[in-house]
C-alpha cells in the first residue's frame, strides 16, 4: 500500500504500483490532461515516474514556477529534434534553458541562415503537432557513449566521457530523436506550443576559444501567445532603450577596441556620473560614513592572505616591478583593512564605516563584455563596516533601511531580496557560516523583508544578500548587496580591543547600494530611456533665440540660471527655431526656453517641457522657483 500525501494536506492511498500520472488521473481528468512532471519529496521527475513507497507528491503543471523550465528545456530538445530532421550531418551538443528561453549549440559545415531559422521553426512546429511520446531510459556510461558514437554524435560522447563516476544516464527519445538528459521533460511534444527562434551566435566548445566554433540558436518559448507577445514587446522596448545607442546619440560615452571593457566619459556623460557620486557622497557623510582613499596596486602576498589570490585569481590583472608580484585589485576590502588596522581601536568606536568609491579591475571575459553593463575596469560605491557580533543586526537593518531611501530617490520602488549561502569553494570554519548565515537571516526578519533563498551561492568569505531591482518594462537589476565575513579580518590581522580589555576580531560587512557605477548609469538610461529625471540631466535647461536680436537677453536668461545652480546652455545658432527644437528634443532636455522680441519687450520667457507641452511665458525666477523644486523632490 503506498501513501501519497498532497500539497494541501489530503492523502490518497493506493493498493498497486502508480506512477504520477496515475495519481493525477485519479484526481481529475482536467488535472492529467494539464500535467507535465511531478515533484516526489522535492525532487523533480517525469509523469511517467513510479511512485515508491510513501511521499509527499505535488503534480506539476504550466502554471507552477517549474513547470514553464521544464517546457523550455523539453523545446531545446525540439529545436535539436528539428535540426537533426533538417540537417543530419549536424552534430548537437548542450541546450540548457536560460532566462526566457533557452539555447542549442549545434556543429555544422557552414553557418546558419534567417532562412534556416524560419524553416527550423516550422519544423519544430510540426514535431510538436505530432504529439510525439517522450520516453525516458536508462543506459549505462559505456552503452551510452558507444549510442552516441554509433549516431555520429561525438560531442554527445565527449560529453559522457567527461562526468565522473560511472553512474548511470538518462537519455530522452521522442520519435526518431534521441538525447543525453536528467530530465524531466514534458509526456509529449503537443506539450510545447508557443515558441520563437530569436538569433544565431557563436560560441565555443566548452567556452575555450582553442575549440571548435559552434553555432548558438537562441529561442523562446511560453506557455500560451499572450506572454510570448508580452516579452517580445519587451525586447523591443529594450533595444529602443540600449543605453549603448542613447550614450551615443546624447554624447555621454564611448568604449573602443583599445581600451576593452573600460569606458571613456565624455563631458555631459562625466556630470551625469558627478551627480550620482556627489548624492551617493552626501548620503554617506549624512549615514555615519568617513570616505577613505586605498592604492589601485597591492602586493600579491597580500591578496595570498585575504584568500583573493586562491578563489579569484582567474579574474585578477598582475604586474611585476623589483621582482615583485603585484595586483590590480579586483575589489577594496583587503586595502580597508589595512585602514582600520592603523592603530589599536577600541570596542567604544565600533562600527567603523569605511566607504570608498573605489577604481577596481578585473579580466573579464572578452565575450562577456557588454557596453558600460559589462566592463573590466569599474567604479563601485563601496563600504565595509567593522563591528561587534552584537552590532550585526543593527547594522544590517540600517543598511536595508538606507538602500531603499537611494533606491526611491533614484526611481525604483521594487526591490527583490535574496539571501545566498556558502558556497561549496569557500574559507573560515562551518562554525563560522552557521553563525554568518543565522545573523543575515535575523537581520531580514527584522527589516520585515520577504526574501528568497539561493543554496550555495554566497562569496567564498561569507553568505550575502542581494538586493535586485525592477525596471519600467519588468526587468530585474541586481544591484546592492550586503556580505557577511567573520574570515578576511583573522586573515589579515584585525582586531579591536574589547570591553574585558581582551583582544577580538571584529565582523565585517562588505557593503554596496548601487554595485559599479557604470553598469548603474546603464540601467539608469534603460530605465528612463535616456529622459533622465531633472536633477541628473547633464544639461537640464537650453536657451534659444529665434533671431539675432535676442541674444543678449538670451544669454543673461541663461547666466542667471546658472548663477542659481542650474545646468544651462546656449543654443544661438542661426537656425529656425523649429529646427532647433527639434532638435534638444531629441537630445531629450528636460527643458526648452524660447526667446522672442515679445519675450524681450516683457522681460519673460517662454518654456516647453520634454514631452513637448507648452508651458506658457513666466518670469525666469518663477521658472526657477519650478526648477528648484523638481530638483529638490528627484523627479
Amino acid at each position: 500500500m503506498t501513501v501519497v500525501r498532497l500539497p494541501d494536506g489530503s492523502e490518497r492511498t493506493y493498493d498497486e504500483p502508480i506512477t504520477i500520472m496515475d495519481v493525477a488521473s485519479s484526481i481529475g481528468a482536467g488535472l492529467a490532461r494539464a500535467a507535465i512532471a511531478g515533484k516526489i519529496n522535492g525532487k523533480l521527475v517525469d509523469v511517467s515516474s513510479p511512485i515508491n513507497g510513501n511521499c509527499e507528491l505535488s503534480i506539476i503543471t504550466e502554471r507552477d514556477p517549474e513547470g514553464i523550465e521544464i517546457i523550455r528545456h523539453s523545446c531545446a530538445h525540439l529545436l535539436a529534434h528539428a535540426v537533426k530532421e533538417l540537417f543530419p550531418e549536424a552534430q548537437v551538443t548542450i541546450g540548457p534553458v536560460i532566462d526566457d528561453g533557452f539555447y542549442y549549440d549545434f556543429s555544422y559545415k557552414r553557418p546558419f541562415t534567417p532562412d534556416d531559422l524560419a524553416a527550423i521553426e516550422k519544423r519544430m512546429s510540426e514535431i510538436s503537432r505530432r504529439d510525439l511520446r517522450i520516453e525516458r531510459k536508462i543506459m549505462d556510461r559505456t552503452e551510452a557513449i558507444n549510442f552516441f558514437k554509433q549516431q555520429g554524435e561525438h560531442y554527445k560522447a565527449q560529453i559522457i566521457e567527461s562526468i565522473p563516476g560511472d553512474e548511470q544516464l538518462s537519455l530522452y527519445s521522442q520519435g526518431n530523436f534521441t538525447d543525453l538528459c536528467r530530465g524531466p521533460h514534458v509526456p509529449a511534444t503537443s506539450k510545447i506550443k508557443v515558441f520563437k527562434l530569436m538569433k544565431v551566435a557563436g560560441a565555443y566548445w566548452r567556452g575555450d576559444s582553442n575549440n571548435e566554433m559552434l553555432q548558438r540558436i537562441y529561442g523562446t518559448a511560453w506557455t500560451n501567445k499572450d506572454d510570448q507577445k508580452d516579452y517580445l514587446h519587451r525586447l523591443e522596448e529594450a533595444e529602443k532603450r540600449d543605453h549603448r545607442k542613447i550614450g551615443k546619440l546624447l554624447d555621454l560615452f564611448h568604449t573602443q577596441d583599445e581600451a576593452p571593457g573600460m569606458v571613456f566619459w565624455h563631458p555631459k556623460g562625466w556630470i551625469l556620473w558627478q551627480q550620482i557620486e556627489q548624492y551617493m557622497r552626501n548620503i554617506l557623510n549624512q549615514n555615519g560614513y568617513q570616505e577613505i582613499r586605498t592604492p589601485q596596486i597591492l602586493d600579491k602576498e597580500l591578496w595570498v592572505r585575504s584568500g583573493h589570490w586562491e578563489n579569484f585569481r582567474e579574474n585578477m590583472f598582475t604586474t611585476n616591478s623589483d621582482e615583485r608580484d603585484f595586483a590590480i585589485k579586483p575589489m577594496n576590502c583587503p586595502g580597508h583593512v589595512q585602514i582600520f588596522n592603523q592603530g589599536l581601536r577600541s570596542y567604544r568606536e565600533l562600527p567603523v564605516r569605511l566607504a570608498e568609491f573605489g577604481s577596481c579591475h578585473r579580466n573579464e571575459a572578452s565575450g562577456a563584455l557588454h557596453g558600460i553593463m559589462r566592463v573590466r575596469a569599474f567604479t563601485q560605491d563601496d563600504a565595509h563596516i567593522f563591528c561587534t557580533e552584537d552590532q550585526i543586526q543593527e547594522e544590517v537593518v540600517r543598511f536595508i533601511d538606507l538602500l531603499k531611501i537611494v533606491y526611491a530617490d533614484f526611481g525604483f520602488v521594487d526591490i527583490m531580496v535574496k539571501l545566498s549561502t556558502r558556497p561549496l569553494k569557500r574559507v573560515g570554519s562551518d562554525e563560522q557560516w552557521d553563525k554568518s548565515e543565522a545573523a543575515l537571516e535575523a537581520a531580514l526578519a527584522e527589516a520585515k523583508l520577504n526574501w528568497e533563498l539561493q543554496p550555495g551561492e554566497g562569496a567564498f568569505y561569507g553568505p550575502k544578500i542581494e538586493f535586485s531591482l525592477k525596471d519600467c518594462i519588468g526587468r530585474v537589476w541586481q544591484c546592492g548587496t550586503l556580505q557577511l565575513d567573520f574570515s578576511m579580518p583573522d586573515r589579515l590581522g584585525a582586531e579591536y580591543v574589547a570591553e574585558d580589555n581582551s583582544r577580538r576580531i571584529p565582523v565585517m560587512l562588505h557593503r554596496a547600494i548601487l554595485g559599479s557605477l557604470e553598469r548603474f548609469i546603464g540601467i539608469l538610461i534603460e530605465n528612463y530611456a535616456g529622459a533622465l529625471p531633472l536633477w541628473l540631466s547633464p544639461e537640464q535647461v537650453v536657451v534659444l533665440n529665434i533671431s539675432r536680436s535676442q541674444v543678449d537677453y538670451a544669454e543673461k536668461v541663461a547666466e542667471h540660471l546658472k548663477q542659481h545652480g542650474i545646468r544651462a546652455s546656449l543654443d544661438l545658432r542661426n537656425e529656425k527655431i523649429t529646427y532647433k527644437i527639434r532638435e534638444h528634443s531629441l537630445q531629450k532636455l528636460p527643458y526648452q526656453i524660447i526667446v522672442g522680441d515679445e519675450e524681450v519687450q516683457a522681460n519673460l520667457i517662454s518654456v516647453r517641457n520634454r514631452g513637448g507641452e507648452n508651458l506658457g511665458q513666466m518670469t525666469v525666477n518663477s521658472l526657477l522657483e519650478q526648477l528648484k523644486k523638481e530638483i529638490s523632490l528627484k523627479r
